[in-house]
């Protein structure tokens, strides 16, 4: 995880975020929450794997209406972050168009600095 080696060479605090856009129910319909729960608990065994390995981290889940950037912006200037590092899937185009983006949606929202890592992104660790 590239976070851990940022977190290490900086002795900073881990907030892991996970945002649930609460979708407004139609016709008097409760409202629903766009993610699934299994994806909070994968997030909870990541934060334990680093809190066993010595980080100082917390999780916080979010709900909230408003988009998940906005969500996670918010999180990050409750925390005081100097900086929000985001996971991409990579995709572009027409999936981009439609599921949005939330490392480009940060980037308009954040008030700090905001590090967008894709999937196949390797860690280089000076010697």
């Amino acid at each position: 995880m590239p976070v851990m080696e940022l977190a290490r060479t900086h002795h900073s605090k881990i907030v892991a975020v996970h945002a649930n856009e609460v979708l407004k129910g139609r016709f008097g319909a409760a409202p629903v929450l766009a993610d699934e729960f299994d994806i909070a608990d994968k997030i909870k065994e990541q934060v334990a794997e680093l809190h066993d390995l010595g980080f100082d981290v917390e999780f916080e889940v979010v709900n909230g209406t408003g988009d998940v950037p906005t969500l996670i912006a918010k999180a990050a200037e409750k925390a005081d972050a100097d900086l929000i590092v985001v996971g991409t899937h990579g995709w572009g185009g027409f999936q981009a168009a439609v599921l949005g983006s939330v490392a480009r949606g940060l980037l308009h929202t954040a008030k700090c600095a905001v590090l967008s890592i894709p999937p196949e992104a390797k860690v280089r660790v000076p010697a």
